[in-house]
């Protein structure tokens, strides 16, 4: 088993190889979770070095690092993303599943605006096939509801429990996270269309035909793989 400090220097080379892609006067689209900091941490650098870039960040996370590190922010509103870096849970075939942050929704919008869409993970995330369980960003109000669409769909969904607070997991936009197994996942597109078709759903974390390119990070170099 890879150790603790070896998978870091996988999604540092990973976040890092996605960040020399900037240039100046860049708008990026800043994901969350730890291979997106190393990135983050990266354009950091380059903005402390003279270059002009701004940053949309997807979470309360990777908005605090990027103020941390002095990367200006902007929002949706202001511009949309030349290119856009984020994480996945589970790579298979291009397609990713997100949300073991629970900042999917957000990711989702972002990515899918940004001119580019660069994945970053490490070697642990990569599979022959996604069966990674999906996280669903759902509507307080129709938590039970949904749940029964989902078993109806072959689905196994649990409430994404906190760890240091009682009750479940909220995410930045006020709502709780269900994480559905669907076993081995065929075909992603399908499962995710049948998904965004449930009310209720704010969100699903499936992101099939969304990245350009994925960035693999190992111990000691980098694959660019093409989507």
């Amino acid at each position: 088993m890879k150790s603790e400090n070896g998978r870091d220097d996988a999604k540092r080379r990973a976040g890092e190889s996605a960040a020399e892609l900037i240039e100046d006067g860049m708008v990026v689209g800043l994901g969350t979770g730890s291979t997106a900091a190393h990135a983050i941490q990266a354009i950091g650098r380059a903005v402390s070095e003279g270059m002009d870039v701004y940053g949309i960040p997807t979470s309360f996370q990777s908005r605090a690092l990027a103020r941390e590190v002095g990367i200006p922010l902007v929002t949706l509103d202001d511009a949309l993303p030349d290119i856009a870096i984020d994480g996945a849970d589970q790579v298979a075939d291009g397609a990713l599943v997100k949300g073991g942050g629970g900042a999917h929704a957000r990711e989702k919008v972002v990515d899918a605006h940004a001119a580019r869409f660069i994945c970053v993970v490490d070697e642990t995330k990569l599979a022959d096939v996604l069966n990674h369980p999906i996280p669903l960003e759902v509507l307080p109000s129709a938590v039970s509801a949904v749940e029964d669409s989902l078993r109806e769909r072959g689905g196994e969904p649990t409430l994404r429990a906190a760890e240091r607070k009682d009750g479940p997991v909220i995410t930045d936009n006020g709502n709780p996270v269900l994480d559905c197994d669907f076993g081995t996942i065929e075909d992603p597109d399908v499962l995710a269309a049948s998904l965004s078709a449930i009310p209720g759903i704010v969100e699903h974390g499936i992101f099939a035909a969304m990245a350009d390119e994925i960035h693999v990070g190992f111990s000691d170099r980098v694959d660019i793989r093409s989507v």
